[in-house]
């Protein structure tokens, strides 16, 4: 069997079905059929808005978000689809803190619940930091279906790996 490196957590049962459907040649149709469509949050601008859309409708209390944008430096889709950091500048006399988020350019052009999934899971490290069972607690109460999201996800990302771009 192939190496199915996304998957690696996931049962051997599991890992085995994946892998049927690739030799089948069938897991792209599956993914396409599901979510046959793409997002339309193509700018930095978009995303932005649609990432405070989110945040306010979770999170009215937490921090400001000061920068949502698409990153092109984020290449290795194994260890990160994004990121967030929590930035302390000096200015003048003053400490300033920001946070910024940023998502994998890679999801322009993905169906939306799969940038759902990957806003929601740098929107929970606003309040939690570490992956934990609060974090992704966190996680489901912004998107109750994270977890069959964050599967798909990275059905797709094994899909990418294996066979090459799909939408």
């Amino acid at each position: 069997m192939q190496s199915l490196k996304y998957l690696t957590h996931y049962s051997q049962e599991i890992r085995t079905q994946v892998q049927n459907l690739i030799d089948a040649g069938t897991l792209g149709e599956r993914l396409l059929h599901k979510y046959p469509s793409l997002h339309t949050c193509t700018t930095d601008k978009n995303l932005y808005d649609y990432v405070m859309e989110i945040k306010n409708t979770h999170f009215r209390s937490s921090g400001v978000i000061s920068k949502v944008l698409y990153d092109t430096k984020i290449r290795d889709m194994h260890s990160a689809l994004g990121t967030h950091t929590f930035v302390s500048r000096v200015q003048g006399g003053k400490l300033k803190a920001k946070n910024e988020i940023r998502i994998s350019h890679f999801f322009k052009k993905v169906p939306e619940p799969f940038l759902r999934m990957i806003v929601t899971h740098e929107l929970a490290h606003l309040k939690e930091k570490e992956h934990n069972k609060a974090f992704y607690k966190l996680c489901t109460h912004i998107e109750p279906q994270y977890h069959q999201l964050e599967f798909e996800v990275r059905l797709y990302l094994t899909y990418l790996d294996k066979c090459g771009r799909l939408y």
